[in-house]
């Protein structure tokens, strides 16, 4: 069955997306500064890397830190709602267009996270708890968000959402009248609420560390998965919670 999906994940419209994806990842390796640097700045200060023609997130503005987070959306969800995609293809019958409106509809919602999220970076930078590259610099923040992030695992809200992600059939057939778009932007909220807590994460394992990006994302992945996600959503909460105290502990 998965094997059949993905030998039909051929089409231009496929290729289209694929390319997104691989473009956003792309853009964000280019975007990541290397560890030289990072040292550098932390012998000399924010002044080394300004000097440099680096910006930081105070000199960059919010658009910059914006768009950071849009390509860190797209590289990281678009592969979360792949399975959700290909069932939508599957049950319509007027091509590409309808396809376009859908991701853009998905796309949509998580460019609005990118948004707020770009809103709560600049305001925790301006407040010292974030250095200039988006990492957490206060032990009890990134326990904050470890401890809401596991916590969230176990809220009905959470399995709501993770509910309707796995049985993708029945959530499209449940709101096919309403158009592609809207089915897009309802995805695009559903997927939202299953990953808002664990991209907040970023903060604490690097807004640009690519690994932590790569991890981050293959964990979503799985998460929704109906076989598999099941099993992984509660003991990662747990896991979550215990790296919060861990962390805690660490930082007092």
């Amino acid at each position: 069955m998965i094997a059949a999906r993905v030998r039909r994940m051929g089409g231009g419209h496929w290729l289209v997306l694929f390319s997104l994806i691989l473009g956003a990842w792309g853009l964000l390796y280019a975007m990541a500064l290397p560890q030289d640097l990072r040292d550098g700045a932390v012998i000399y200060g924010a002044d080394f890397l300004q000097s440099l023609c680096i910006v930081t997130p105070d000199a960059a503005g919010f658009g910059r830190i914006a768009l950071m987070w849009a390509l860190m959306s797209a590289a990281m969800m678009a592969p979360t709602a792949l399975p959700a995609f290909a069932t939508y293809e599957e049950l319509s019958h007027t091509g590409e267009t309808r396809f376009g409106a859908l991701v853009a509809g998905y796309l949509g919602v998580w460019l609005g996270f990118s948004i707020l999220a770009a809103g709560a970076q600049m305001a925790l930078f301006q407040a010292g708890l974030l250095t200039a590259f988006g990492d957490s610099r206060s032990g009890v923040l990134s326990a904050g968000l470890l401890a809401v992030a596991g916590a969230y695992q176990f809220s009905p809200v959470k399995e709501a959402c993770l509910s309707k992600c796995r049985r993708p059939l029945s959530f499209f057939m449940q709101h096919w009248d309403e158009g592609a778009w809207r089915n897009g932007v309802r995805l695009g909220l559903v997927c939202l609420g299953c990953c808002w807590a664990l991209m907040a994460l970023a903060f604490v394992g690097g807004v640009m560390n690519l690994a932590f990006m790569g991890l981050a994302m293959v964990i979503m992945v799985l998460e929704k998965l109906p076989d598999l996600g099941r099993y992984l959503t509660r003991p990662l909460g747990a896991g979550l919670m215990a790296a919060s105290v861990w962390v805690l502990f660490t930082s007092i």
